[in-house]
């Protein structure tokens, strides 16, 4: 080989030698940038290849009653979610999924087609549409795993309890008011897809507190039971529009039932009129006509110018005050302080309310809580109307002593006949009693708690005695006297105010207010029936409907009935009864 040749290879050896060279060099530099500079950056872009993540909330809280029974639980159910760049024909598959889950192919199409990442198809899905589009094998479908609200009692405690919305959020009653307690936290869950295209959740760390914490009630469910049906009965009977019941232990203030008519089903909440939801006993004042006269016989008491046996004239039926004219349903001449209550004069009231003055009544309405919230664990509670005295004119006087011309919550009149049952003591109202984590440890607990001393002993005792006759023979609350049991209670009758101003002449709003037993009362219950037709009177509509109820919860807390009782009022009320004394 000539010594030209040589050279030439060695060159050429060289020149590809300083080539791979380079090129070597250039991968060693590009490796380095990849994996030293661009290192977290490729991770994530790769991570995004086959890694979607979306946040989960943990399980919602338990609501049990008093005994530990369930009125609202979370189930485990399966939610339909889309990805739609892993979906190569969206209108295919929106046909296929809308047939199954009868939803819109238009609306599911645009879903499936849209540039985002991540869609859901539809939340709580049913076992039976689970099983049918894993059937299907649907490229770029997933199931997520998620929580739904459900009520085992359906419309039992309805509007105590309110719903929670499709995100774990409450909406309405308890479910909202404790919703910071109920809610389950967050947590980033992650979907994985394999070299396959198919899809899993990676495991997630659940922490103790990741569910929510649950409640425990006052309300007693077997309680609750008896007093919405009694009101459903009373209601429907004289075709009343609405109806409310409360029942309180007054030395405590717990609510162990609260009921309203009509109620929702708050599984599906959606399908009821809003007006439904509201908790009304709380959220909506009324005028309370007759049963305010507790309150004007307690002042009366309480000043020191009457006794129960101070007389007073009562008109033979006829009063005027100022420019009006007072009326009551029976002509009386001479009655007593006992009397005026048990027989319900409204013009023996306003004689008594003129003895005391308007501050002294005002100050005592004041003291008993009305015209103010009573601070009652729910949402929308209303304060009621009490004017000040000093904007009272003579007319306004005598009607707000006889329960018109002020508005009060159903929550605030129970709360305040409870004060008289609880020897003058004020006790706040409350419907949860603990709070508790998901393993049963207490969080928080709520004792009874009193707010102050609105009447002596003595008044709370003198009012007990002549509340009794209320329900005697001759009295308006004759329908409400129980066998076994003495009773202290109050009819109500008001007329309501007209939309346009001024009083309806035909609508009213019947009550019945009252506890028992009077020598050691353990429950206040108070029934409510708004514009009940054929009869309006207290007496008539909303009595009845308390004996059941006062009845039937005494028997269930096991209250034995004292027998000397029993058979005097077996004596005494054959007759009475079917008088059906008005009220």
């Amino acid at each position: 080989m000539k010594k030209t040749g040589k050279k030439s290879i060695q060159v050429r050896i060289i020149i590809i030698g300083i080539f791979f060279g380079l090129l070597h060099s250039v991968i060693i530099a590009r490796a380095v940038q990849l994996h030293v500079f661009k290192g977290s950056w490729l991770s994530e872009k790769a991570e995004n290849q086959y890694k979607r993540s979306f946040t989960a909330t943990g399980k919602r809280g338990t609501i049990f009653d008093a005994k530990h029974r369930e009125m609202a639980v979370s189930i485990d159910v399966m939610s339909i979610a889309g990805f739609p760049e892993s979906i190569r024909d969206p209108d295919k598959t929106a046909k296929t999924l809308g047939s199954i889950l009868g939803i819109k192919h238009r609306d599911l199409k645009r879903k499936l087609a849209s540039k985002r990442s991540f869609v859901w198809v539809k939340r709580y899905a049913t076992p039976r549409e689970v099983e049918l589009i894993k059937t299907a094998n649907l490229e770029g479908i997933s199931f997520l795993p998620e929580h739904s609200r459900v009520y085992p009692n359906r419309s039992l405690g309805s509007q105590i309890l309110g719903f929670s919305g499709i995100d774990g959020q409450g909406l309405e009653g308890l479910e909202f008011y404790y919703n910071q307690y109920l809610k389950g936290a967050t947590a980033i869950q992650t979907v994985i897809q394999d070299a396959l295209g198919r899809r899993f959740l990676e495991e997630k760390k659940v922490f103790a507190e990741y569910n929510g914490n649950n409640l425990i009630l006052t309300i007693d469910k077997a309680i609750q039971y008896i007093t919405e049906s009694s009101l459903d009965e009373a209601v429907q009977k004289f075709s009343g529009k609405s109806g409310i019941a409360v029942v309180m232990e007054p030395a405590t203030g717990a609510i162990l039932a609260l009921a309203h008519y009509p109620r929702f089903n708050p599984n599906t909440y959606q399908d009821f009129n809003r007006s439904r939801w509201r908790n009304r006993a709380i959220t909506d004042p009324f005028e309370p006509g007759s049963t305010m006269k507790i309150f004007l016989a307690t002042a009366a008491l309480e000043s020191g110018f009457c006794t129960p046996s101070s007389i007073f004239y009562c008109e033979d039926g006829r009063y005027r005050v100022g420019r009006n004219y007072i009326h009551d349903t029976h002509r009386y001449g001479w009655l007593s302080l006992q009397q005026i209550v048990k027989v319900s004069s409204n013009i023996g009231t306003v004689k008594i309310a003129e003895r005391i003055g308007k501050e002294h009544l005002y100050n005592t309405l004041k003291n008993f809580g009305f015209g103010e919230r009573t601070g009652i664990d729910c949402p929308g509670e209303t304060t009621g109307t009490l004017t000040p005295q000093s904007r009272w004119s003579k007319i306004d006087f005598g009607a707000i002593s006889f329960g018109q011309g002020i508005s009060v919550s159903a929550i605030q009149l129970i709360t305040a006949v409870s004060a008289i049952a609880n020897d003058g003591i004020l006790m706040k109202p409350y419907i949860v009693q603990a709070i508790t984590d998901g393993n049963g440890r207490l969080v928080e607990n709520f004792r009874p708690q009193k707010v102050r001393s609105v009447i002596s002993h003595e008044t709370a005792g003198t009012m007990k005695k002549i509340m009794q006759t209320v329900t005697t023979e001759g009295g308006t609350g004759v329908a409400a006297a129980l066998d076994g049991y003495t009773v202290c209670g109050k009819t109500g009758t008001a007329q309501k105010v007209h939309k346009n101003g001024g009083y309806a002449e035909h609508n009213y709003v019947a009550s019945f207010i009252g506890f028992a037993p009077a020598e050691d009362p353990r429950v206040a219950v108070l029934v409510v029936i708004d514009e009940p037709q054929e009869e309006h009177y207290g007496g008539i509509v909303a009595a009845p409907p308390f004996k059941r109820i006062t009845y039937e919860t005494l028997s269930y807390l096991n209250v034995p009935p004292r027998r000397d009782k029993a058979i005097e009022h077996s004596e005494k009320l054959t007759v009475s009864r079917q008088k059906g004394v008005k009220g």
